[in-house]
């Protein structure tokens, strides 16, 4: 009896410790990068969070979060576009805050009125509301797009701070759009899963008073398993304060993240993945 009981508190001290902000995406949430192998460290910055989006108890994304910038370094995703609402409540993620927080994104209205979480103490860890009020020519930019997902639950998780950043507004309604609505259902034809890694990168400006960086670009790669003997990639980019799109092959996409980064050779997927 006893036994049992020192089992079940065993068991219970491991679920507590089981956050969704982790330590690596290759034990915690590994299913939604191909063949299990994210992107290497040469995109990491230097305050790196890895988040298991969670939502409802349940993981639908994965992303690399930039603490200092407070935007997602990538958010990396299996592409399962389904007709659906687009949702209007914005989340956060408590454990930016600290492990003793919620594993699961909640409002900002929870965290500061359940939590007794001030403004102040989670506006250190993250971008908040505020910081995306009152933007002029820019607007919030998913990484991992609701209409990529095929339900309520897993379009409401794209719908968290730690998944958008400030994305030129024409971008962000024109030409990114028109890659991720018709482009993809394009090059998906075929594919029997997708997996799919949206990222960007850090730019010389800053909106909600130097706290939130806007990217210089955003960028996007796809790698479709076809069958076992074929596995097919292809790669965007943009310039975010330009309406165009400029369409590449994965390994052009990973040249340029490595001088755009300037951290060492950039690897988004497993070497299966192909780069012509």
């Amino acid at each position: 009896m006893l036994g049992l009981l020192l089992l079940q508190v065993l068991a219970s001290c491991l679920w507590l410790g089981h956050s969704e902000v982790v330590n690596s995406f290759e034990t915690s949430c590994p299913q939604f990068f191909f063949r299990e192998i994210p992107p290497n460290e040469a995109l990491e910055p230097q305050k790196p969070a890895w988040i298991c989006q969670r939502y409802k108890n349940q993981y639908y994304f994965a992303t690399l979060y930039d603490r200092k910038m407070r935007i997602p370094v990538y958010s990396a995703y299996i592409y399962q576009p389904g007709p659906g609402k687009r949702p209007k409540t914005w989340l956060v993620e408590p454990q930016l805050i600290g492990p003793a927080y919620p594993k699961t994104m909640e409002k900002e209205w929870t965290l500061l009125n359940q939590y007794n979480v001030t403004l102040e103490k989670l506006s250190q860890s993250q971008a908040i509301l505020h910081d995306y009020k009152n933007l002029t020519g820019l607007n919030r930019g998913h990484l991992n797009p609701n209409g990529h997902h095929d339900d309520y639950s897993s379009r409401m998780a794209t719908f968290t701070l730690t998944n958008i950043v400030p994305q030129d507004e024409k971008l962000n309604g024109g030409a990114w759009n028109n890659y991720e609505q018709q482009t993809m259902i394009r090059r998906t034809q075929g594919c029997k899963t997708t997996y799919v890694i949206v990222g960007a990168v850090p730019g010389n400006n800053y909106i909600a008073k130097g706290r939130v960086n806007k990217p210089s670009h955003l960028w996007s790669a796809a790698c479709c398993v076809v069958d076992n003997n074929y596995i097919k990639a292809w790669a965007v980019i943009a310039e975010n304060d330009r309406n165009q799109v400029q369409l590449l092959t994965l390994g052009e996409l990973e040249d340029t993240l490595t001088e755009l980064y300037g951290r060492g050779q950039v690897s988004l997927f497993d070497s299966d993945c192909p780069r012509e």
